[in-house]
């Protein structure tokens, strides 16, 4: 069961919803923020990704009524906003790093810790 966790920043709550905003097109109300640790399936066991998903109810979307948000250091060292709407087979924070994974395997932007 994944962790709960409250002590996100604010500023950095603001930015995840003006990404949901900018890339979807929604307002949003933060909900709760839970750690997620992705495992890779194999005989080590490696963890592919670790980190806090904020959770936000998402207001004005034809299709979901709530996005998974969460950021990563690029490259170049800027930050780089990830979200996910609940839209099936989305269906929590867990599920929601494993699709944005997915996608970026499939895009070819993966990098594996």
């Amino acid at each position: 069961m994944p962790k709960t966790n409250s002590a996100l920043p604010d500023d950095y709550l603001v930015r995840l919803q003006n990404a949901i905003r900018r890339l979807n097109g929604c307002e949003s109300k933060y909900v709760e923020t839970v750690t997620v640790s992705q495992p890779f399936l194999s005989f080590r066991h490696n963890t592919v990704w670790q980190g806090d998903v904020a959770v936000f109810e998402v207001y004005g979307h034809s299709k979901a009524q709530r996005a998974y948000a969460w950021s990563s250091m690029a490259d170049n060292e800027e930050a780089q906003y990830v979200v996910v709407l609940e839209i099936p087979p989305v269906s929590s924070p867990q599920t929601a790093v494993q699709a944005a994974i997915a996608a970026q395997i499939v895009n070819g932007t993966f990098r594996s810790p």
